[in-house]
């Protein structure tokens, strides 16, 4: 599937109804690819979970543009489903947001998501001290995202991350403006409350715009079924976290076995897997590994050069 495949998939998944999208991190290409053997529709780079898990750097606006573009544009051409790039706060003014924003597509990679933070505090989600730019400011971020997109790749997805809920300058009422302002007035695609507080506040943002909304955690106290999002009206569900949660509890469980018993720990795993096996993510004769070499190489090279095959 190519670049615009992808795009266009993304927009058919995120306004499909009927059925949940749900939304989820590929910690590293490699993960990807199991994902998609398991079904995997479309997932998210964070900065944090991902971009993270490579750089070692927290999610406070360390990360460069060039680096999450590298790492999310590895992942999304590992993969033929769609991958969404988290864009922070666009990594500057409109120009850099442009900038962004081709560069993405350039790379591979389906949509984007922007937040509304200032450039100068970016914070992780759900920390101390969140404040949000004004609604002015947030909305020229959007229309130089989308007005780029427009340029290259209309299917394209742009999302606006709205932290105002949360936000030390910002309340509920500000919070339903700005998703609303920022479909009509930015133009985006789909629009995310990222701190409700209750499934009601859930409906009034439902209510207040008619375009793809999802929401985060936020101050819920545990994550909503798929049910409960259809029942809500929303219809994309976003739950990035929960790959890394799994991949971490079952590194740490297997370090504690194998520093106690050494390499039966690893005969006992071996075992354990012996009836239910698990995929493997090497790249298939369609990429470009081992299969793909072997046939260049007998293309390109003489017949003496390919005798180490016999062997």
């Amino acid at each position: 599937m190519d670049s615009k495949q992808k795009t266009a998939r993304l927009q058919e998944l995120i306004h499909r109804t009927g059925k949940v999208l749900t939304i989820l991190h590929t910690p590293t290409a490699a993960h990807a690819r199991i994902m998609a053997q398991a079904g995997c529709e479309a997932a998210f780079v964070g900065t944090s979970g991902v971009i993270g898990t490579y750089t070692g750097m927290s999610d406070v606006g360390t990360a460069t543009m060039t680096e999450c573009v590298q790492i999310a544009g590895w992942i999304a051409q590992s993969v033929d489903f769609p991958i969404i790039i988290d864009g922070d706060t666009g990594h500057g003014g409109i120009m850099a947001v442009r900038r962004l924003v081709r560069e993405s597509i350039h790379a591979g990679i389906a949509g984007i998501r922007i937040d509304d933070q200032p450039i100068e505090g970016k914070r992780k989600t759900q920390t101390a001290g969140m404040e949000v730019v004004p609604i002015e400011q947030a909305i020229a971020r959007y229309r130089a995202a989308v007005d780029m997109k427009n340029e290259l790749d209309p299917n394209f997805v742009v999302m606006a991350q709205c932290y105002a809920r949360d936000a030390a300058n910002s309340n509920l009422d500000d919070t339903l403006s700005r998703l609303k302002a920022y479909r009509d007035f930015g133009g985006v695609d789909w629009v995310q409350l990222e701190s409700p507080h209750s499934p009601d506040e859930i409906r009034q943002a439902r209510a207040a715009v008619s375009c793809p909304l999802s929401f985060m955690k936020g101050k819920l106290g545990r994550y909503l079924s798929l049910e409960e999002h259809l029942a809500l009206g929303v219809t994309i569900a976003w739950y990035p976290g929960f790959t890394h949660h799994v991949l971490w509890a079952a590194l740490w469980d297997f370090m504690q076995d194998f520093n106690a018993r050494g390499i039966t720990a690893w005969e006992d795993f071996e075992a354990s897997r012996k009836d239910k096996p698990y995929p493997r993510p090497e790249v298939g004769p369609e990429g470009e590994g081992a299969e793909k070499q072997r046939l260049l190489e007998e293309k390109y090279f003489p017949a003496e050069m390919l005798k180490k095959y016999k062997h």
